[in-house]
Order: structure tokens, then C-alpha cells, then sequence
């Protein structure tokens, strides 16, 4: 049940609610709001937020009880965050496993905490939905507020936030902490127009590999056929959730979402949806194996999100996840693609090395200044590693020494 908390001492001008059903939330008033940020992305759309719920996969029984923050002025949607208290840290892809186990061997409970990412997704953006300066100063007090109000609470945390809202919670006090992924970006100086254009911008041992990986491809008789939006037909969609299913079995892991979560993805956000399926000798044989990416046509990105495979092909992965996707980019004149979490072996594929943030609050003073200092190191090691990579440039040096 929503819940209106009382912060008129502390913020006057605004109606503060917390609201544990995000279908309970004005749909087109939400979508403004967001549109409006500096990195709005499809995974921020109050549709997708209540699909995660409606179809049982981010809930209290899965351990991610909704408690999104809201904002208003007279009538009116000004702010907003989305909110989970976790009572454990799957699904998120900014890990503080090793503070929860600090917790627990001090007596002390880590779980529940406050988190504010959208589930099973790692990808950055707007995580502070404001019209302005003061609405989102407003909004994050009242963030901060409402933590503090729940002594159950151990923590808070935003994951995977954008430079706006980075700046606005270092302002505030927050713990900042650094990640590191893997994106492709077209040079808008120097479009590459194709994927052998983009190739030929490789050095010359990364772009044998990729030349031989999709020949291997080919070789066993593997052709793709690609899907958009509306065309990615039911049979599609069931064919693809199976390979999902397949990918965490592998894993001996369970699948996060479930196949009505795709299924209202299909009826309520169609235009956001690409899928690249495997098949055997022709665009018409029996699929094999699929990978889904995520698209915002209007501002030319792509992310890569799911796949699987229902057999054992070499290089698969490979061509399913970065080669068909990356062609597509360049077809379709996209100008991003981001690879999704983690993964060195993305770099030798055209995707480098970008910075990713997160910023926590802990209750505990002591425990605050214990993983300020562990940031404080990890930070400099993550430094380190991120210009590692980058000497690992899988492309040419342009003129003039840079690559």
C-alpha cells in the first residue's frame, strides 16, 4: 500500500509518496519525466518497471520488495527514483557481497537495504528523474530521509547513475564507487560505414580473429535471420525464452525473468526490441539459438541484453552477441552498443573500456568509513586496470600516435 511520509520541515513545496506497485504510478507522467533526463534509457520507462512486477519477477517474494520515491508539486510529477529493499545482493551487477559478509561476521544485519538501479539490468542512466536543480536536491534529502526513517535498513545504494546524478551525490556526501564495461562507439568524426569498414580499422591479429570466428560460424552451416519489434512473432519469443532459460541452466543458476515478463515487453514496448536468431542452412531452417538487444532508435544505442543456444556451435556466441549486432548498428546507422557487464574478451571485439558509477550510503559511521577507505583503493586499482586496457586498443593508431 502506498504511503505519503510527512517531510513538510524538510521540503514544504512537495508531496513525498512511497509506493510499493509501480502500475500504481501515472504511466504518461512518468515517461515525461524520464524523457526529459540527460540519459533517459527504454529500461527507465514505467513500462518496462511494471512488467518487471506485474510478471512476478522483481517482487518481495523474489526479493525485491518495490518502494519507488516519488516527487509532486501541487498536481504535478517533478521527481522521482526507483527503489528496492533487497534482501540480498543478486541481480545487480555492482557487488558488495564482501560488505554483507563484514556485516554478518560483526553480529550486524546488512539485509535488508535500500537499492535504487532497475533489476537485472546494468546498464547506465538517469537514476535521479527531476525537472530541475532543486526538484532533484529535494529528492534526494527526501532519499535520505526515508532511509534513515527505517531502522531496518542498512544502507543505500544508486547503481549504475549518470554524470548528473554522480555530481549531485558527491555534492551530497554519497560513497562513490568506480566499474568498468565495455561499449562500441561510432567515431562521429570518422563514420565507419559497415562492418568490413569497421574491421578494417582493427590491427591486423584482432581482425584475423574476427574474420576466422565468423568463418568458423559459417562453416557449420549457421545463417541468421533478424527480427524487429512486431515481427519477433510469439513462436519467436517462446523459441527465445527457452534459450534464456538454457544460458542460466548452464550456469546451474535460475532465469531472473519470466516469459510473461517478455510477453507484455512484446505488447507494451515492441519498438524497443531486436532479436538475432541462429539457424540452421537457411533464413528459414530451425532456429538454434537466439540473442535479444535492446534498442532507442530516436538515439541511435543499442544494448545487449539476452541469449542462448539450444546446441553446441563454436564461435556462436560471438557472432549471436557482437558481430550481428554490431553489423546491424553500422547498417541502421546507430552510433552505440553497449556490450552489457564485465568481459575483457569484448575489447578484441571493437568494444573499449568506459567508466561506470554507483554511490552508497551506510548507516553504520564505522562501516561507512571502512568502505570509504576500501573505495578509496579499489578506486585507484580500477584506475590502474582501466588504463591497462586501454594500451590493449584492439584498433589501428590514428595519425598522429592516437588510437
Amino acid at each position: 500500500m502506498d504511503m505519503t511520509i510527512d517531510l513538510e520541515k524538510l521540503e514544504p513545496d512537495y508531496r513525498v509518496r512511497v509506493c510499493d506497485d509501480p502500475a500504481s504510478l501515472h504511466a504518461a507522467a512518468w515517461n515525461a519525466l524520464l524523457e526529459a533526463q540527460p540519459s533517459p534509457t527504454p529500461f527507465m520507462r514505467h513500462e518496462y518497471l511494471a512488467a518487471l512486477h506485474a510478471s512476478g519477477s522483481a517482487v518481495a517474494a523474489t526479493g525485491w520488495a518495490p518502494c519507488f520515491l516519488t516527487l509532486e508539486r501541487g498536481d504535478r510529477l517533478v521527481a522521482a527514483v526507483v527503489l528496492y529493499a533487497k534482501s540480498h545482493s543478486y541481480g545487480e551487477y555492482v557487488f558488495d557481497w564482501a560488505w554483507a559478509d563484514a556485516y554478518q561476521r560483526h553480529g550486524l544485519r546488512y539485509y535488508p537495504k535500500l537499492l535504487g538501479a532497475v533489476p537485472f539490468t546494468p546498464v547506465p542512466g538517469t537514476r535521479l528523474l527531476a525537472e530541475d536543480t532543486d526538484a532533484r536536491a529535494a529528492l534526494l534529502k527526501a532519499l535520505r530521509r526515508v532511509a534513515a526513517l527505517d531502522r531496518r535498513l542498512s544502507s543505500a545504494h544508486l547503481l549504475f547513475v549518470d554524470d548528473t546524478d554522480r555530481a549531485a551525490l558527491q555534492a551530497d556526501g554519497w560513497l562513490m564507487r568506480q566499474g568498468v564495461q565495455f561499449h562500441w562507439t561510432q567515431d562521429a568524426a570518422d563514420l565507419a560505414p559497415d562492418f568490413t569498414a569497421l574491421l578494417a580499422r582493427m590491427q591486423r591479429d584482432k581482425r584475423k580473429k574476427i574474420q576466422q570466428e565468423r568463418r568458423r560460424v559459417a562453416e557449420q552451416g549457421v545463417v541468421f535471420s533478424v527480427h524487429e519489434g512486431e515481427a519477433i512473432t510469439p513462436a519467436l519469443w517462446d523459441f527465445f525464452h527457452h534459450c534464456y532459460t538454457l544460458t542460466y541452466a548452464a550456469h546451474h543458476s535460475t532465469p531472473y525473468l519470466t516469459r510473461d515478463f517478455f510477453a507484455r515487453m512484446a505488447a507494451t514496448m515492441p519498438e524497443h526490441w531486436l532479436m538475432f536468431v541462429a539457424r540452421r542452412g537457411s533464413e528459414d531452417g530451425p532456429p538454434i539459438a537466439a540473442s535479444l538487444i535492446a534498442i532507442d532508435r530516436p538515439r541511435r544505442t543499442a544494448w545487449g541484453r539476452y541469449w542462448g543456444a539450444t546446441e553446441a556451435v563454436s564461435c556462436l556466441h560471438f557472432e549471436a552477441c557482437y558481430y550481428q549486432p554490431l553489423a546491424w548498428c553500422l547498417a541502421e546507422g546507430f552510433l552505440r552498443f553497449e556490450g552489457g557487464a564485465q568481459g575483457e574478451h569484448k575489447m578484441a571485439r571493437g568494444l573499449l573500456p568506459v567508466a561506470t558509477h554507483s554511490a552508497h550510503w551506510l548507516r553504520d559511521e564505522r562501516f561507512a568509513s571502512a568502505v570509504a577507505d576500501f573505495l578509496e583503493r579499489e578506486g585507484d586499482g580500477v584506475a590502474a586496470y582501466v588504463d591497462e586496457l586501454r594500451e590493449r586498443n584492439p584498433f589501428k593508431a590514428a595519425p598522429g600516435g592516437a588510437a
